[in-house]
């Protein structure tokens, strides 16, 4: 098991993992946030052009998760954090946010759905901390460009709790 920045080569597997993890969500977000796939290749190049660097968790060759990481300004966000469904439970969504947290100099957020509960307790235990309501509108619309239903049906955790 190897942990390491993802190849421009490798834009394909990314999307990959990404649209097979996120079938999870299916039902679970509201149905006018849902489509298919869940993330376009053009999407996911706008993403990595707008700077999120995508972590790969390589197991017999293959990725088997990615994570992404963006820089904006005084904290640095976690996006997309998926894990092939052949390999989930297996530690390796655990290893690649640990990893991200021990080179991390700044305050960490990460966005999910509300109704994602699986991903907001996997979050919890690795020391993210829901922050209030109020807060989560704050931080979602100075760090993240989405759409106002996205925010409505959205929450926000941070690691340390207490920042930014």
């Amino acid at each position: 098991m190897t942990i390491r920045l993802c190849r421009d080569d490798e834009r394909d597997d990314i999307l990959s993992v990404i649209n097979a993890a996120a079938a999870a969500y299916r039902g679970v977000i509201p149905p006018d946030r849902w489509h298919e796939p869940y993330m376009p290749g053009d999407e996911l190049d706008r993403e990595r052009a707008a700077g999120v660097a995508f972590w790969g968790y390589e197991d017999c060759g293959r990725l088997a998760g990615v994570m992404g990481l963006q820089d904006v300004r005084e904290v640095n966000l976690i996006r997309h954090a998926y894990v092939a469904p052949a390999k989930q439970r297996a530690g390796v969504g655990g290893k690649l946010l640990a990893h991200l947290l021990a080179m991390n100099t700044k305050p960490m957020l990460v966005g999910t759905w509300a109704a994602a509960t699986w991903a907001i307790r996997f979050y919890q235990r690795h020391g993210f901390a829901l922050v209030s309501p109020q807060r989560k509108t704050a931080l979602l619309k100075s760090y993240w460009t989405i759409p106002e239903r996205q925010i409505e049906t959205s929450v926000v955790l941070a690691n340390p709790p207490d920042r930014p």
